[in-house]
């Protein structure tokens, strides 16, 4: 036979209080003493009280729900990110609606405002189509991660030093010629400052660069990696004999490369380093285990989760408080890993005699559409 459903009248006869004050303590616990939130609790326990979910949404209007809007998923980055997520369930006791708005303003407006309909808690937005501005004008706690945030609370890495520790990293395994390659960027996007990092240590070191941007759709993942492949490809016909070190944009973008190059050699080159960008599970558990620069994607999950949640808690007080923005910065670590393995690269590339590190010309050169045609 199926148990009988505890309700609020069995609660308040089992302590001596009015039904009134014991849905005090579920939609406005504040408000009671703390020893009678105890009397309430020990009286749940014993009564094997199970909370009905829909009743308290209905009570209270708090739904518990966030919203979760990232570009795509394919992405080892955004999949990443979502895990780190659904596992602060036990602290925080929140239920994620996820979208995927492929960076398209329409969809992405369309969505928040269906996040906006089912009276969700607050948003985590990593999608970079509208601009913080508007989102702030949505009247609910929202909270970026790794896009533009002038007006919203966020959580950022500090990209512009993952930039230079990846150039860096390159530079001291000796290679001749370094690359940095990425998809189309977005101006609402923060990565900007990893080409800006890579860029500055490659004029201070005078190392000869080049940064190149594929101007592909990067939301249909084979067509982004048969343009990446193609870029590599070019990149070994241009500088043969060369060491050439790449910095891909992200992990994604990084296992693409290295997928290529072993693909066509039968292993990862000698004259070619790699790094990544994220420390997502892909770099560890690819066929060649490839550097990156983490993230610490769950340091930024966690710090996003508690300034969401202070914006909540200010917010559903009995007198609502306002929370100053918030701009939280996580520094990147450098993983080190085969493809940047000095027992790989103390070797010369065939054919090519070494010389004096920073001796060659200066300078280097942006391609924003190699892959165009």
């Amino acid at each position: 036979m199926r148990k009988q459903k505890v309700t609020f009248a069995d609660i308040a006869k089992e302590t001596g209080f009015s039904k009134t004050t014991i849905s005090r303590y579920f939609n406005a616990p504040d408000t009671l003493t703390t020893e009678n939130q105890e009397i309430i609790c020990r009286a749940l326990e014993k009564l094997n009280y199970r909370e009905n979910k829909v009743a308290r949404i209905l009570a209270s209007g708090h739904t518990e729900f966030i919203g979760f809007v990232v570009p795509n998923l394919y992405m080892h980055y955004y999949a990443e990110m979502l895990h780190q997520m659904l596992t602060s369930y036990s602290k925080y006791g929140y239920k994620f609606l996820v979208f995927e708005s492929y960076d398209k303003e329409d969809y992405e407006r369309t969505y928040l405002q269906d996040l906006l309909s089912y009276n969700v808690e607050g948003i985590i937005i990593l999608s970079h189509a509208i601009p913080s501005r508007e989102l702030a004008s949505y009247g609910v706690p929202v909270v970026a991660i790794e896009r533009e945030d002038h007006y919203i609370s966020s959580v950022n890495t500090d990209n512009l030093m993952g930039g230079v520790q990846a150039a860096s990293l390159l530079y001291k395994c000796g290679c001749d010629d370094l690359f940095f390659i990425d998809g189309p960027i977005l101006d609402l996007a923060r990565p900007h400052g990893r080409r800006d990092g890579f860029i500055n240590i490659c004029t201070e070191k005078g190392i000869p660069f080049e940064v190149l941007i594929s101007d592909v759709d990067n939301s249909d993942y084979k067509e982004t990696y048969n343009a990446f492949s193609k870029m590599v490809d070019d990149i070994a016909l241009r500088y043969p004999g060369k060491k050439k070190g790449i910095f891909c944009a992200n992990d994604t973008y990084a296992s693409m490369v290295l997928t290529h190059l072993v693909r066509s050699y039968g292993h990862f080159p000698d004259d070619f380093s790699l790094i990544g960008f994220d420390g997502s599970p892909v770099s560890e558990n690819a066929i060649i285990p490839f550097s990156t620069i983490g993230q610490q994607i769950n340091v930024i999950a966690e710090r996003a989760l508690e300034v969401l949640n202070e914006q909540i808690e200010a917010r559903n007080k009995r007198i609502p408080e306002s929370v100053p923005i918030r701009h939280e910065v996580v520094t990147p670590v450098v993983i080190n890993r085969e493809t940047t393995s000095q027992s790989v690269l103390a070797e010369p590339a065939s054919g090519y005699k070494t010389g004096g590190i920073g001796r060659r010309s200066k300078g280097g050169k942006i391609n924003n559409s190699l892959l165009g045609t």
